[in-house]
C-alpha cells in the first residue's frame, strides 16, 4: 500500500466533490470529505475486489453506499478507479440526463449496486446481497472449484443508522451469521441539524456486540488503520463485521469540518481556500498523472485476479454443466408463460386465495428453483413456506425459506438486495395492513426496477374481528398509486396462479399479490385456462352479456362472486368484468380495453372493498351512469361476513345501486 499516493488520491477526491458540488450549488460534502481516506483505501489499496470493465462481475465485492446523500463520494472514487465515468460526468453532477445523479442510482451508473436515497435502505440492501452470495457460494461451489467468495461492503453513517430499517436488518443479519458482510460505520458524532448526542447517545460498539457482530473502532483517517480494519473483517468467520471509523465531516475546508455546517453544501463556498488547503492547483477537477498511473496499475492488477477467476470459473463450467446451465438460467430468467400456465395444476374447491397461493408458490418452487421466499414471522398466516425447501440459515445457506422475524421494513430492502443481485427471484409476505411498514422498499423496487414479489394476505374488511386496525381499506389503492408497481388482487385460485405467473415473468417490475383470508367460491364462467389467459391481461370478461349490453360491473378479489351474483338478477344484458391488475389492464392495447370495456356502454358499476377513488376512471361519471361501490371509512371489529354486508359489499347492494 502507498500510502503517499493514496493520501495524494484522497485529497483530489475531495478537490472532485468540492467542484462538483460547487459547480452546481448542491449536493452534500460531508461524507465524501470525511470518508475519503476509506475511498482511497478501497478502490486504490487493494482492499476492494472488482474490475472496472466488467461492473457486473459474479465474484466483484458488492460496495453499497447506504449513505447516498453523499454521492460524490461513489462517483469520484468510481471516476478514479477507471470506470465508464469519464470526467465530463463528474463536471455534470445533478445535471439532466448525466450518469451522476443526485443520489446513486441503479442500472444508471457503471459500479452503483443500489438505489440508495431513503437512509437505512442501503445497509438492508447490503444484508440482502450478502444473503444472495452465501445462497449463491452453498449451491454453485463444488470442493475443486470457488466461483462466489466474495464481501459486501457497505457504507453508512449515523442518519442509517439511526432509521429504525436499518436496525432491523442489523439484528437480521447478526442473527443469522452473514460473515460475508461488512459495515464500515462513518462515525462521525455530527447529524444535519446538530452534533449527534443531540439525538443519540448509545453505546455503538456494544450495541452491534450484543448483536452477535465482530466490532471494531479504528481511526477512519488513517490508511493503514483502515486497510487492516477491513483485511480483519474479510477474514473474520461467524459474524458480520462492523468497522467504526471515526472522521471529522467535512475534512479539509476548515470552515465547516467538524459542525453540522458541513454535511450539506455550505462548504463549497470556501471551494477556492479548501482546494489551497488541499495541496491542489488553482485548475478545478484536477487528477494528477500520479494518481492516474497509480489506479492504471490498481486496474492492471484487478484485470489479472479477474482473469485468474475466469480461469477458474471456465474449469467450473466445464466440470459442472449441470450447474453452469442453472446459473446461467438464474442470472436471465426467461418464463414462458404459455408453458408455464399450461403446466400448472389446476385449483378448485373455493379456498381463500392465500391458500391458493400456498399451493401456487410451491408449484411454481417445484419449476423454478430461482424462487426464493419469506415471511415477516407470518408463514402459518401467509401460506407461502416453500415445503422441502428447507430454513435459510449460515448451516443450510441452500433453504428457500427466510425468516425475517417481526421485520417488514427490513424485509422489504433485504429483499431488494437480494433482487439486486440477480441470482434469486425473491419474495416475502406480511399482512396487506402492514405494507406500509415496507412502503419505502417497494417505491425503492420500483423505481429501481426489480422484480421482487410482495405476498400481502388478508386483504380487507373481511379480517372481521380483529378491527379497523387490521382491516385495510386504503391500503390496494395506496399500492396502485406506485409508479411500476404491478398489484394484483385475484378472486379465485386460477386468478391466483395467473398472478403468480406474471410476477415471474416480469424481469422490469415488482408486484404484489393481494390475497384474502377468507374462502372464495371458485368462478366456473369460463375454464381455468381463459381465466388464466384474462388475468394476465390484467382484465378481462368473466360473465358475458347474451342480450344487448346494457351495463358492465367490475370487480376485483373477494367481490367478482358479488358482481357475478349480481348479474344473475340484473339480467341477461349485464357483463362482469374481472379486474384483478388495473396496471396490466392499462397497458393494453386500446383494441382490447375497448372490447372489455366499450365506451358505448355508460352504465357502469365498479365495487371492491376498498376506497372508492381510483376506480371512477373506469367508470366515468355518475351523471353518465357510473357508480362507485366501495368503503370510504374505516371496518368495524365484527365477524368479516357481518363486516362486508355491513359495508355494503354484497349482490344485493350491487343489485340495488344497479
Amino acid at each position: 500500500m502507498n500510502k503517499v499516493i493514496l493520501q495524494e488520491a484522497a485529497a483530489q477526491a475531495r478537490g472532485l466533490a468540492i467542484d462538483a458540488v460547487h459547480a452546481c450549488s448542491s449536493g452534500h460534502l460531508g461524507l465524501p470529505l470525511g470518508c475519503a481516506e476509506i475511498g482511497a483505501t478501497l478502490f486504490g489499496g487493494g482492499q476492494l475486489s472488482y474490475h472496472n470493465q466488467d461492473p457486473k462481475w459474479l465474484n466483484r465485492d458488492r460496495f453499497i453506499l447506504s449513505a447516498g446523500h453523499g454521492s460524490m463520494f461513489i462517483y469520484s472514487w468510481l471516476h478514479l478507479a477507471g470506470y465508464e465515468l469519464p470526467l465530463q460526468e463528474i463536471k455534470d453532477f445533478r445535471k439532466f440526463h448525466s450518469l451522476t445523479p443526485g443520489h446513486p442510482e441503479f442500472n444508471e451508473t457503471p459500479g452503483v449496486e443500489a438505489t440508495t436515497g431513503p437512509l437505512g435502505q442501503g445497509v438492508g440492501n447490503a444484508a440482502g446481497y450478502a444473503l444472495s452470495m452465501k445462497k449463491a457460494a452453498a449451491i454453485y461451489n463444488t470442493a475443486e472449484h470457488t466461483i462466489f467468495n466474495s464481501h459486501v461492503i457497505a457504507l453508512a453513517g449515523d442518519g442509517c443508522l439511526q432509521e429504525g430499517v436499518a436496525r432491523e436488518a442489523i439484528a437480521f443479519a447478526g442473527h443469522n451469521k452473514l460473515d460475508n458482510l461488512v459495515l464500515i460505520y462513518d462515525s462521525n458524532d455530527v447529524t444535519l441539524d446538530a452534533l449527534a448526542d443531540q439525538t443519540q447517545s448509545e453505546n455503538a460498539e456494544l450495541y452491534f456486540e450484543s448483536l452477535n457482530w465482530n466490532v471494531q473502532t479504528i481511526d477512519g483517517h488513517d490508511l493503514s488503520a483502515i486497510s487492516s480494519a477491513i483485511a480483519s473483517a474479510k477474514a473474520s468467520t461467524g459474524k458480520p463485521s462492523i468497522i467504526i471509523a471515526k472522521t471529522e465531516i467535512g475534512r479539509g475546508i476548515p470552515e465547516v469540518a467538524g459542525t453540522a455546517k458541513g454535511h450539506g453544501e455550505s462548504g463549497a463556498n470556501f471551494a477556492d481556500t479548501a482546494r489551497a488547503g488541499l495541496g491542489l492547483p488553482t485548475e478545478t477537477f484536477y487528477v494528477s498523472d500520479s494518481v492516474k498511473a497509480h489506479f492504471a496499475e490498481v486496474a492492471k492488477e484487478n484485470a489479472a485476479n479477474y482473469a485468474k477467476w475466469n480461469e477458474t470459473y471456465s474449469a467450473w463450467q466445464a466440470a459442472n454443466p449441470q450447474l453452469a446451465n442453472q446459473l446461467a438460467n438464474s442470472l436471465n430468467l426467461d418464463i414462458d408463460t404459455g408453458k408455464l400456465l399450461a403446466e400448472l395444476p389446476e385449483q378448485s374447491g373455493g379456498a381463500a386465495t392465500r391458500a391458493s397461493g400456498g399451493k401456487v408458490i410451491n408449484d411454481i418452487a417445484a419449476l423454478v428453483p430461482e424462487l426464493i421466499t419469506g415471511s415477516a414471522d407470518l408463514f402459518g398466516s401467509t401460506k407461502n413456506y416453500i415445503n422441502d425447501g428447507g430454513d435459510f440459515s449460515i448451516d443450510n445457506a441452500e433453504g428457500k425459506n427466510i425468516w425475517f422475524g417481526i421485520r417488514e421494513h427490513a424485509m422489504g430492502a433485504i429483499l431488494n438486495g437480494i433482487a439486486y443481485d440477480g441470482i434469486f427471484r425473491a419474495s416475502g409476505a406480511t399482512f396487506l395492513v402492514f405494507a406500509d411498514y415496507l412502503r419505502p422498499a417497494i417505491r425503492l423496487a420500483a423505481l429501481a426496477n426489480l422484480p421482487v414479489t410482495y405476498i400481502f394476505t388478508h386483504d380487507s374488511v373481511g379480517v372481521g374481528e380483529d378491527g379497523p386496525t387490521h382491516q385495510p381499506v386504503e391500503t390496494v389503492s395506496g399500492l396502485r398509486v406506485i409508479p411500476g408497481l404491478h398489484v394484483y388482487r385475484p378472486c379465485d385460485g386460477e386468478e391466483t396462479v395467473a398472478a403468480w405467473v406474471s410476477a415471474l415473468a416480469n424481469n422490469e417490475n415488482p408486484t404484489a399479490l393481494i390475497l384474502s383470508r377468507q374462502n372464495l367460491p371458485d368462478q366456473e364462467s369460463l375454464s381455468a385456462q381463459e381465466k388464466r389467459q384474462g388475468t394476465m391481461k390484467g382484465g378481462y370478461i368473466l360473465v358475458k352479456e347474451t342480450a344487448p349490453l346494457e351495463r358492465i360491473i367490475m370487480a376485483t378479489g373477494s367481490e367478482v362472486h358479488c358482481a357475478v351474483e349480481a348479474a344473475k338478477t340484473l339480467g341477461a344484458g349485464t357483463r362482469v368484468v374481472s379486474m384483478p391488475c388495473l396496471e396490466v389492464f392499462d397497458a393494453q392495447s386500446e383494441e382490447y380495453k375497448e372490447s372489455v370495456l366499450p365506451v358505448s356502454c355508460t352504465s357502469r358499476i365498479a365495487i371492491e372493498a376498498g376506497v372508492s377513488g381510483l376506480w371512477w376512471k373506469y367508470v366515468g361519471s355518475e351523471a353518465n351512469g357510473g357508480k362507485v361501490i366501495g368503503i370510504d371509512r374505516f371496518g368495524i371489529s365484527a365477524p368479516g361476513g357481518f363486516v362486508l354486508n355491513e359495508l355494503g359489499m354484497s349482490a344485493e347492494n350491487i343489485i340495488a345501486q344497479a
